[in-house]
């Protein structure tokens, strides 16, 4: 016998609440609670009320506000976050996202692009859209590590713009341990950036 739909209601409301505002999530991440249709049910009870607010189809968000700005939308990370636990893969922020992601960049796309070992497909979220983009599985093996987010955010700026300055934007900005990880997957990037991952390495 499944739970009862007012303690699926409860449940739900209790994850919910259990994250901050700017949580972004999917049914997939309240399945263990009921039955599928109790939780669309529990979710559209609680986007009435407005605890919740839809996205698009199937993703939902807790909603923060800012004092001047009013309603915000999420970010994009908690919004990639919520793809890759509904569906099991896994996303590599790319292009100007990538540099951006890094501070190399003050840019912020309006439009999004995660390389993926999924479906190529797009998701709109409020003013930004967001595209999944099947990739070789080469461009995902560092997904996840500083790495894959360099590879991606140098291939964008093009090696004419990777500058001893921005260089040393990175060196300052970015964890020790996180930078003498890189000669680990120095075989991953393209010839031209190996030497930029090694200065990035250093102590």
């Amino acid at each position: 016998m499944g739970k009862h739909t007012d303690s699926v209601d409860s449940l739900v409301l209790a994850r919910v609440q259990s994250h901050e505002a700017g949580w972004v999530f999917t049914p997939a991440d309240f399945m263990d609670l009921g039955s599928r249709t109790a939780v669309a049910t529990a979710l559209k009870r609680h986007k009435a009320q407005g605890v919740i607010r839809l996205l698009g189809r199937g993703l939902y968000d807790v909603p923060r506000e800012h004092p001047v700005l009013g309603l915000l939308w999420p970010s994009i990370e908690a919004v990639g976050k919520a793809l890759e636990r509904k569906d099991g893969l896994r996303l590599q922020p790319s292009g100007a996202y990538a540099a951006n992601l890094l501070g190399l960049s003050e840019q912020v796309p309006a439009k999004v692009v995660f390389l993926t070992d999924g479906a190529t497909r797009t998701v709109k979220v409020g003013p930004t859209r967001i595209t999944l983009k099947r990739t070789t599985p080469r461009n995902m093996a560092a997904a996840g590590r500083l790495s894959g987010l360099l590879v991606q955010a140098f291939r964008s700026l093009g090696a004419a713009h990777i500058t001893p300055e921005r260089i040393e934007r990175l060196r300052r900005n970015l964890p020790a341990a996180q930078r003498a990880e890189l000669v680990k997957d120095l075989a991953l990037a393209p010839e031209w950036m190996r030497a930029h991952f090694v200065e990035l390495a250093k102590p």
